[in-house]
């Protein structure tokens, strides 16, 4: 199966100012473009361990003594290590969002493009899929998620249509939510707001901002001194919660000061926020939302 060019490359696995005998951690392995040029500037004692919980990313698993692939939830990230012996990393990568391949292929249910069954699991184990959160969420929390993961201000109506069509008969497919919902989406805005609405949904779905928040706390304890996270978003959510997290150590509130007025965070940033040019959007398309941000473990 094939999967898709790895964003902003250079510049992500730059970020981790690699050291040949480190230990580095890919938590988004994907096609794993990223792992391969990681492995290409380690030396014959560094090592690699990545994490998918994709089943189809398996069939990339690179044959290389440095290497390891877990195929499990990043939020697990230190458990797992842990159950391989490792306690502290020098790097830590993330390319977070649905992978190009996700994207193409149609029965998982991620793409606006096809018509499917309600999936979008970024698991195929997991227990809640599309199909139960469109058919058995009550109205308020369908209004919760697509007001809170789709921005959306209609997010009333939007609930309030998909129980009332579902009182019917329920809504299996791609193209029936689309027909539920066809009063919301106007000809020359119907691509983003669908982008929006499935957004939310996956989001839900896949616990997205949970897992992140989650996997966020761990870096902390797992980098070492001097260590980096290198880290790609691709909505705001998602980057909010990365830039807040690199500044204060935290996602909300501000760290306390001590007696001279000073704080005492995790992380020192490094370097600016990160985006793809132009010439990478046209070879990838999916780059153009990218923005990655890179910070050193004080």
């Amino acid at each position: 199966m094939e999967y898709h060019n790895p964003v902003l490359l250079k510049e992500t696995v730059g970020g981790l100012a690699i050291k040949p005998d480190g230990v580095y951690v890919d938590v988004t392995f994907g096609g794993g473009g990223h792992s391969n040029e990681i492995l290409k500037q380690l030396g014959p004692e560094g090592k690699l361990y990545a994490f998918d919980q994709d089943q189809d990313a398996l069939s990339n698993a690179i044959d290389d003594d440095r290497f390891t692939l877990i195929n499990e939830n990043f939020r697990f990230i230190k458990r797992f290590l842990r159950f391989y012996g490792i306690r502290k990393v020098d790097g830590i990568l993330g390319d977070f969002g649905v992978s190009s391949h996700q994207f193409d292929v149609a029965d998982r249910g991620f793409s606006t493009r096809f018509e499917a069954d309600l999936d979008m699991r970024m698991n195929q184990k997991g227990e809640v899929s599309a199909y139960h959160i469109i058919n058995e969420y009550d109205e308020s929390d369908l209004k919760v998620m697509f007001l809170q993961y789709g921005e959306l201000r209609n997010a009333p109506k939007l609930a309030r249509a998909i129980v009332g069509a579902r009182k019917e008969s329920p809504i299996k497919t791609s193209v029936e939510l689309k027909e539920v919902l066809k009063p919301f989406l106007p000809k020359h805005k119907e691509h983003k707001i669908l982008a929006q609405i499935y957004q939310a949904i996956r989001i839900e779905v896949n616990q997205e901002i949970e897992v992140l928040k989650e996997f966020l706390e761990q870096t902390t304890e797992l980098l070492d001194e001097g260590g980096r996270i290198s880290l790609i978003s691709y909505h705001s959510l998602e980057d909010r919660l990365v830039k807040r997290f690199i500044r204060n150590g935290m996602f909300e509130g501000e760290p306390e000061k001590d007696l001279y007025g000073n704080v005492s965070v995790p992380f020192k940033k490094t370097g600016g926020l990160i985006v793809p040019d132009s010439e990478e959007i046209k070879v990838n398309n999916r780059a153009r939302s990218a923005k990655l941000r890179i910070a050193e473990r004080i």
